[in-house]
């Protein structure tokens, strides 16, 4: 087959190329700085000549672009998209309803949501691991000491989010309204209940202070643009310099980022990592490596998880509801429920060296058998018709 990549911003494109590659298949690649997910008439048009000046069996993206599949669908070629966000704002638009699409949901919680609004050509398929990568990376090291750490986190702080910039220019009813949906929010683990909590009378109120910017064929409305792009955001921004702030107090924490750390006390700041080469080495180093999910993710398993586990790491991950259905707690990975239960899980599995190494060993070969990035793309590419 000969498989055309829009190539964007998301860390897991080389992994599925390369995956495409191994089951005999020609890649072709494609980046361009789109304007607009939804809609973008210069790459639309050079898109579109792409696709009619040549022979693909579809285009692959990670995260879906309508634009693609506007264009897919002008050209009578598949578009396969396999999200790695949660939710995508940019699926919510017309296009979803294009009969080019085959998109794969990493989230189930979205995956049920489209297919209930009838989208006919969609499935859930989780996120994946490549270990053969990861132990090529790990093997050639030589300074794998410089990456050692008690407790560690790679990731952002979201210091930056527009809800720190906008709260001062709201009234005080809907910043008490905000601050009371983000502490209960923070409160739930394996679940999210903002949208929920933004009923009609709040969104109208809201429309005064935050101008919805979205194309004309969205349908994304503001509370699911203001829950997850603002609300959700905060939210993931305080449960993180919690967690590692209240950790700190008691162990030696290390933060791998390129966030602002200026706020967060008691916590190493050991800069930002590259994804291929250096943070493997941070999750293979590290006695315990932290997962915090940002709420946006309803349900799924973050590639953080499974990063973790495919470098050999042990994991403490906040529980999400699709995890018992891959993966065992206290054989592949622990998962906790509150700031209460990670500080006492933390405190007892540095005590426990040789029941923590296991629980890493385990999880390892687990995703190395199961979770494999060729597991995921035949699955894929069954559902869409084609031959792997």
């Amino acid at each position: 087959m000969n498989i055309l990549v829009y190539r964007w911003k998301a860390y897991n494109y080389t992994d599925v190329i390369q995956t495409f590659q191994a089951l005999g298949h020609t890649v072709e690649e494609l980046e361009y700085p789109l304007e607009h997910y939804d809609e973008d008439a210069e790459f639309f048009a050079l898109l579109r000549n792409r696709l009619l000046g040549g022979s693909y069996d579809f285009v692959f993206t990670v995260n879906y672009f309508g634009v693609v599949s506007d264009a897919c669908e002008s050209c009578g070629v598949k578009y396969v998209s396999w999200t790695c966000d949660n939710p995508l704002i940019s699926m919510y638009h017309r296009s979803i309803y294009n009969a080019c699409n085959y998109i794969f949901c990493f989230d189930q919680s979205n995956y049920l949501e489209f297919q209930a609004m009838g989208c006919k050509h969609i499935w859930h398929l989780p996120l994946a691991v490549d270990t053969d990568r990861i132990d090529h990376v790990l093997a050639q090291a030589e300074d794998l000491c410089a990456y050692q750490n008690e407790i560690a986190f790679v990731g952002s702080l979201y210091e930056k989010n527009s809800y720190d910039r906008m709260k001062d220019r709201l009234p005080d009813y809907l910043q008490g309204y905000f601050e009371a949906v983000i502490r209960a929010q923070m409160n739930i683990s394996g679940g999210n209940i903002i949208e929920e909590l933004l009923q009609p009378d709040i969104l109208m109120e809201l429309e005064e202070y935050y101008r919805l910017d979205k194309s004309e064929g969205s349908f994304a409305n503001l509370g699911l643009i203001f829950s997850t792009t603002v609300l959700g955001f905060q939210v993931a921004k305080r449960q993180r310099m919690q967690a590692l702030q209240q950790l700190g107090k008691r162990h030696q924490v290390s933060i791998y980022t390129n966030s602002n750390t200026a706020d967060l006390l008691g916590v190493t700041y050991r800069g930002g990592v590259d994804y291929w080469t250096q943070m493997p080495k941070v999750f293979r180093m590290s006695k315990i490596n932290l997962n915090l999910t940002i709420p946006n993710i309803v349900t799924g398993i973050p590639l953080r998880v499974w990063d973790v586990l495919g470098a050999g790491g042990f994991l403490l991950t906040n529980y999400q509801a699709e995890l018992p259905a891959y993966l065992e707690h206290k054989k592949d990975l622990v998962c906790f429920e509150d700031l209460r239960q990670l500080e006492e899980l933390v405190t007892y599995y540095l005590a426990h060296d040789d029941e923590r190494r296991e629980i890493a060993r385990h999880g390892y070969e687990t995703v190395r058998k199961q979770h494999s990035y060729l597991a995921r793309v035949v699955e894929m590419l069954e559902c869409v018709g084609m031959k792997a």
